[in-house]
């Protein structure tokens, strides 16, 4: 059963990014949304696979993909996309310092704070490769937007 801690970090991780998004602007949310769509579906086979190999636990049984995963992905991660597009599209070594601190807060403290309230933990990933995981899809998101701005000025 889905423990009320569980419940409740949950719809904190999926409504709290998503708020921000309002402050985005309308003209940003239309320029970098397909880039967000993009990167979490990259993002949904990656968890996928991690979870198969075991690479974290969630301590709420029963497993589900649905409770533990998803609310990742849909929470931070597409907005978190987005914003690092806003702030720092064109430039890409701001692009990927951004991407390398966010990423890091969430490797490291971000890590302890899941274990510590019992929601998650790394089980055959270091807290370095665990960073790697989350880094190596920066460069694709940063490529998808490229392309997409190029395709659509082409139109």
């Amino acid at each position: 059963m889905l423990s009320k801690r569980h419940t409740f970090f949950n719809i904190v991780v999926v409504l709290l990014p998503w708020l921000s998004v309002l402050f985005m602007g309308k003209r940003n949310i239309k320029r970098f949304y397909p880039a967000g769509i993009f990167i979490v579906l990259c993002e949904l086979v990656f968890q996928v696979i991690g979870q198969s190999r075991k690479w974290w636990v969630f301590y709420d049984k029963p497993k589900s993909f649905t409770k533990d995963m998803l609310p990742f992905s849909f929470g931070p991660y597409m907005p978190m996309s987005m914003w690092m597009l806003r702030l720092s599209y064109g430039h890409f070594i701001k692009f990927l310092s951004l991407n390398a601190v966010a990423d890091a807060l969430f490797a490291f403290p971000g890590i302890l704070i899941l274990n510590k309230i019992k929601v998650a933990n790394l089980h055959r990933l270091s807290k370095p490769q665990f960073f790697l995981y989350l880094f190596s899809k920066v460069p694709l998101l940063y490529a998808f937007q490229y392309l997409f701005e190029k395709k659509t000025k082409e139109l």
